[in-house]
């Protein structure tokens, strides 16, 4: 097995066992980024330190520190501070900007003894469903270069999934480090909201719903980054009674094979003996649109002064939004407080009933990597933010969540399975993630056989 195939809690054993260097590590990042990045544009740069940092680490080790990620590689998505780096959100307003000092979870990773390789690239301002922008031009899936990665974490999974790094961090205010995730094949975990510390930073269009969030290939590697980002610790699993549900209680269509490879996860959860009830929470109308206003109206008090002024600097889609949010009233804005309000409340509350929710993690596979959005699912024309339907209720609640590799469609692209507990719960999360994981890897909807 190369370098670059091990797991992050692997390859760090490797580095304090002394089989391997941080030198050799960061060498044989550097070559699989050189590979595989021209067709991918996963990375916007590669760190010029890297080999000063893997000297740094092999020096720490030397005088005797404990590293638990000694010598791993670490890709930070592009709207994540890392001092002296470019960090442009993927905006042109941003190109020259360099990070005055490392956000504090890419600090407590240093710490940790990862490596920063580079920068994933992430859509304008993090706020589209697909990683393509006027600065960085198109990210591409590793699974099947034609589609999209999704958005807005897509240099972050697709450099996990290619090989270039085990972990990455991207950031979730509305799925963005679940649904990228699951179109290429690999785990995102959403924490509790707070839990891992934010900023310091850009201003965000909406306060108080995103998080820092691991992105990993291997489930021991999603904890180990959790132990180092929050010192969440090991725990038992959740073992009480499960909510299931393909629609999450919205009548969202699925694509079939989402269907089926849903159905196939209950079957083998049953089988594993986790007690299965089908429910959902009665949204009472509300859905992702309906706090969609918090979104443009926050990009249009950052950024509709330069919209106005030269409309061309931005993603065609980004200025959209911001056009939106400068013609939303008072009264939508605070409409759409309320509906963020009530959908935390509404989760919550089902989660008082219930120890996890499990939906899919998106209701479709990934789509042409040209397309901001899919054009339809299950056949039918869809809003252009039907395929984020399932996630943003975990950000507004606090709740944290994870997607999970959950089979392949009928074109051989991934699928992903998504499960909420409440907030606080991050531990026994993790734990059933780590025990349901392996479960659904066998999962085939076509009966090939497995790999």
């Amino acid at each position: 097995m190369s370098v670059m195939e091990l797991s992050a809690c692997d390859l760090a054993a490797e580095v304090r066992a002394r089989r391997i260097t941080p030198l050799e590590v960061a060498q044989a990042a550097r070559a699989r980024v050189a590979e595989m990045n021209p067709q991918l544009n996963a990375l916007t740069l590669v760190n010029p330190r890297l080999e000063a940092e893997a000297e740094s680490v092999a020096a720490r080790l030397a005088e005797g520190e404990d590293l638990p990620l000694a010598g791993v590689p670490v890709v930070i998505k592009d709207n994540i501070w890392v001092k002296g780096l470019p960090i442009t959100q993927g905006s042109r307003l941003f190109a020259d900007f360099i990070a005055p000092e490392d956000a504090r979870a890419v600090a407590r990773l240093r710490a940790a003894g990862a490596m920063i390789l580079g920068i994933g690239t992430c859509s304008e301002f993090a706020c589209k469903g697909a990683t393509k922008t006027p600065l960085h031009g198109i990210t591409r899936n590793p699974v099947d270069p034609s589609r999209t990665p999704g958005g807005s974490s897509g240099g972050s999974v697709a450099a996990v999934a290619a090989g270039m790094a085990p972990l990455a961090l991207g950031t979730d205010a509305g799925g963005s480090s679940r649904r990228p995730p699951a179109h290429v094949g690999v785990i995102g975990f959403k924490p509790t909201q707070d839990l891992v510390p934010y900023g310091p930073g850009f201003d965000e269009p909406v306060w108080g719903i995103s998080v820092i969030a691991p992105i990993a290939r291997h489930m021991e590697d999603i904890q180990l980054a959790m132990s180092v980002l929050a010192d969440v610790p090991r725990a038992e699993p959740l073992r009480g009674s499960f909510a299931a549900s393909a629609d999450f209680g919205l009548g969202q269509l699925l694509d079939p094979d989402v269907d089926l490879a849903f159905a196939a996860a209950m079957d083998a959860l049953r089988g594993a003996g986790h007690s299965l009830t089908e429910a959902a929470p009665e949204w009472a109308g509300l859905d992702g649109m309906a706090i969609m206003p918090l979104q443009y109206a926050g990009l249009a008090a950052l950024f509709g002064d330069r919209w106005q002024q030269d409309p061309a600097l931005f993603d065609p889609d980004l200025g959209a939004q911001i056009d939106s949010g400068l013609r939303l009233s008072g009264r939508a804005v605070a409409q759409a407080h309320q509906a963020g309000h009530r959908m935390a409340q509404i989760l919550r509350d089902f989660l008082t009933r219930f120890d996890v929710v499990i939906t899919p993690t998106t209701p479709c596979a990934a789509w042409p990597a040209e397309d901001s959005a899919p054009a339809t699912i299950a056949g039918a024309r869809c809003g252009g933010r039907d395929h984020a339907a399932f996630t943003p209720q975990a950000n507004h609640s606090g709740c944290p969540a994870i997607s999970l590799p959950c089979g392949r469609d009928r074109e051989g692209l991934p699928l992903g399975l998504q499960i909420i507990a409440a907030p606080g719960r991050d531990a026994a999360l993790l734990a059933l993630a780590a025990e349901i994981a392996p479960l659904l890897k066998r999962i085939d909807i076509f009966q090939k056989e497995a790999p």
